[in-house]
């Protein structure tokens, strides 16, 4: 029979084999060291680029009119709908014309009166003039008929412009619409009484399509963009090719183009800033005046432009800074000077040059000085990662097996 002691020494043993099969299948560390961190870069490489930069602004009406009582009196009716769409000329409300009817008819009867004086006045100095020559009357009788048709000629004038004023008194009775666009609602109902001692607004009309946005960019941003053109890095924006886009209040945007109109020259001496002004196309009546957007305004460009992506600039109370990888592929910062905007990329006045290999993604990861394993933008480190590992793998299995063909030819034998 096996004794304890017999069976203690062979549990020992097996436990020792257990050890020492579990060692032996385990793989040697290779120095114990970290694999290069991955990182995504681009590379830089000069383009032509419109210089772009995002402006405040708020939408504006091309043109707004008043509409206003001329002369006094009681509104007898509204002719419009509130909110609709109006012509010029389009009659809006009407005044109590009647008095205005009766001062004309008194003008056009003075008018008359006036006329019949002056053709009287007439053939009596037509009758004086042989007379004087014969010395049948007088010359003080002469010069007092002339003075009386020159008085006749006068009144008949003054007359005559009576009768203008009270037409125009009695057409302003009907008010009309002096644009055409789109009007709000009404400022005044029937009956009451307007245009007493003042000329009382009864609507408003604003022509809608097309729409201006008048936007504010900083004295500063465009003096350096000046300066930038002077010193050949921009160039002025071709004509035809300067259109600006328009951000809604919902970050969306709008589906037409707009132009540029003008930049204005002078600074606003309590804010700093430059008024400029755009214009859009609003068929579908979606802007609205007064509303607050935002504009994307290309002012310049650059045919050797070097840009990054957004996401690589890293802003400091010292500046903005990208982070590099050289040639030896260890990181590296590089402080950088931006100008302005391109969609997603920051155009770079100075800090690069042609060729750098800017760091896009897995910022986060890494700190100047490390080495890293870089990969373009675009195209995920997984997918050459796992290339890599498939080459490895590869490898053992087509090294194998001669070895194992080498192996059988005796056993074959």
């Amino acid at each position: 029979m096996m004794t304890s002691h017999t069976r203690l020494c062979l549990l020992g043993a097996a436990i020792v084999s257990v050890f020492v099969l579990t060692a032996c299948g385990k793989k040697p560390q290779q120095g114990g060291k970290m694999p290069p961190t991955r990182v995504s870069v681009v590379t830089v490489t000069p383009q032509r680029l419109g210089v772009v930069n995002e402006l405040p602004g708020r939408l504006e009406a091309k043109r707004v009119a008043q509409v206003r009582a001329r002369v006094p009196g009681i509104v007898l009716k509204r002719a419009f709908r509130e909110g609709s769409e109006v012509k010029q000329g389009q009659v809006l409300f009407q005044i109590d014309p009647a008095p205005y009817e009766a001062a004309l008819a008194s003008a056009k009867a003075s008018l008359a009166k006036a006329e019949a004086n002056e053709v009287q006045s007439g053939l009596k100095l037509k009758r004086y003039a042989p007379l004087v020559t014969i010395k049948a009357i007088s010359q003080q009788e002469f010069d007092d008929a002339d003075a009386a048709h020159k008085l006749a000629v006068a009144e008949v004038a003054a007359a005559q412009a009576s009768v203008k004023t009270a037409s125009l008194n009695l057409g302003y009775a009907r008010v009309t619409s002096p644009i055409t666009g789109r009007i709000g609602r009404a400022l005044v109902t029937e009956g009451a009484l307007v245009g007493q001692g003042e000329a009382t607004q009864l609507a408003l009309v604003q022509q809608l399509d097309p729409m201006y946005v008048n936007l504010t960019q900083s004295s500063a941003d465009l003096t350096k963009m000046r300066q930038a053109m002077k010193n050949g890095q921009y160039q002025k924006t071709p004509e035809g090719e300067a259109q600006v886009t328009l951000i809604l209040e919902d970050g969306s945007e709008y589906a037409h183009k707009g132009k540029l109109l003008f930049s204005d020259i002078s600074v606003d001496e309590s804010t700093g800033m430059v008024s400029v002004r755009a214009l859009f196309p609003n068929k579908e009546r979606m802007l609205l005046p007064g509303t607050f957007v935002r504009a994307r305004l290309q002012q310049a460009v650059s045919e050797q432009a070097l840009a990054v992506p957004q996401q690589a600039l890293q802003r400091t109370n010292s500046g903005a800074t990208v982070m590099l990888v050289d040639e030896k592929n260890i990181v590296t910062v590089r402080p950088v000077t931006t100008m302005a905007t391109h969609g997603d990329k920051w155009i770079i006045s100075s800090g690069l040059k042609a060729g750098d290999r800017v760091i896009v993604s897995g910022l986060q990861k890494i700190r100047p000085g490390m080495p890293v394993q870089a990969a373009e933008w675009g195209v995920p480190p997984q997918t050459a990662a796992a290339g890599a590992e498939t080459a490895e793998k590869t490898k053992p299995e087509v090294a194998d097996k001669p070895v194992a063909n080498a192996a059988s030819k005796p056993a074959n034998k």
